[in-house]
């Protein structure tokens, strides 16, 4: 039988738990020695408390078996209780990014402390400080160096990680949350007002096309989650989707499949079968494509028997495929990329789905029809 993965909770809700046992030590002189934390979805949590300095309350983050960048650091807490009602506000310490750049939920200069975790605090600390105004501090020691491995940079998320959760408990890394983090990193540039974006399917295609093209002003790395992220940028108002990367991948969508996934499919073989018989390709050279084991041996085979044609063609194919996709409520442009990470072809509204994901630069950065010999 599968072994059930165990699940952790959020940072949100260590600050949440570090906050409650800081007023409970400043209000009773005791700091419990493990707090009770309430979920927005109803399960409570029971953390151990760490003390630090008076009034200061650390909780060790615990993402369960998620693969959490974040587990194991300590969030600590100190509320400072005034002596007059008032709202509760929140100050980032060590560790705890800063917001620097528009399109996030609070303005520029705030924590990096998302709503969610903000109310779980604040209801937490009425029912201990009632209706007086209180500051909660909140700091990560070595939080600066973990946020080099998280969204937060491409975020405008400086010098430390976010305090996030939606829920108060972590889950195991599942298809679900990979998507939810990629649509908020995708929510963020749609509310800085960008209607244009570039989709590469991970690090080495985003490098490649910088390499040829210069600096664009929006990228996520969508991974395998094509057709999602696409309905997804059309429902926030994107109009123009530029897709570029390794034609192995992609000449998966070129055969309809929005996921790439090896798991959930392939048709990477058969599709390029397809279409070099559509160019005259001989019987004798199809069956030896179809013996391919990878889109490399193919690539090679195509170019032996001058068939490169094919490119631009199933670049062609899986555009209409993302526009039909999209609803036909944007422009969907393929830009694939060889084995070296050389361009090798594009669909025929590439050029101008390029210019409008481009940061405006100097120099040639216009793409040539047709495929690669």
């Amino acid at each position: 039988m599968e072994k059930k993965l165990r699940e952790g909770f959020s940072t949100g809700s260590c600050m949440t738990g570090g906050a409650s046992a800081s007023a409970l030590w400043q209000t009773t002189g005791t700091c419990p020695p493990v707090i009770r934390v309430d979920t927005p979805i109803g399960k409570t949590l029971y953390l151990d408390v760490i003390p630090k300095e008076y009034g200061a309350c650390a909780i060790v983050k615990d993402g369960g078996d998620d693969p959490d960048v974040t587990t194991g650091c300590q969030i600590i807490t100190r509320v400072e209780i005034m002596d007059h009602d008032g709202e509760i506000t929140f100050s980032g310490g060590e560790g705890v990014g800063i917001i620097t750049q528009d399109g996030l939920k609070y303005p520029v200069g705030e924590p990096a402390i998302n709503p969610v975790p903000r109310d779980m605090t604040v209801k937490a600390l009425r029912k201990i400080i009632g209706s007086r105004a209180a500051v909660v501090h909140v700091r990560v020691p070595g939080g600066a160096e973990i946020a080099k491995k998280t969204f937060n940079p491409r975020l405008g998320i400086v010098n430390g990680i976010s305090i996030l959760g939606t829920t108060g408990i972590v889950r195991p890394m599942s298809e679900e949350a990979m998507k939810d983090s990629l649509v908020a990193e995708l929510s963020v540039y749609a509310r800085r007002g960008c209607r244009s974006v570039l989709f590469v399917l991970g690090g080495t295609g985003e490098e490649a096309l910088k390499r040829h093209f210069g600096s664009f002003t929006c990228i996520l790395q969508v991974s395998n989650y094509i057709g999602y992220m696409i309905e997804q940028a059309v429902d926030l108002g994107f109009t123009h989707i530029l897709i570029g990367g390794f034609v192995g991948k992609l000449v998966k969508v070129a055969g309809g499949t929005m996921n790439t996934h090896s798991h959930v499919s392939d048709g990477r073989i058969e599709t390029i079968c397809t279409h070099a018989a559509l160019h005259g390709a001989p019987l004798e050279v199809i069956r030896r494509l179809y013996g391919c084991l990878t889109t490399k041996a193919a690539l090679s085979i195509i170019r032996e028997e001058g068939l490169s044609d094919i490119w631009p063609d199933i670049a062609r194919r899986a555009s209409e495929y993302c526009e039909k996709t999209a609803r036909h409520e944007a422009k969907v442009a393929i830009i694939l990329l060889d084995s070296s990470n050389e361009l090798l072809a594009h669909s025929p509204n590439a050029p101008e789905v390029l210019e409008r994901v481009l940061v405006p630069a100097k120099g040639d950065q216009s793409l040539q029809a047709g495929g690669k010999e």
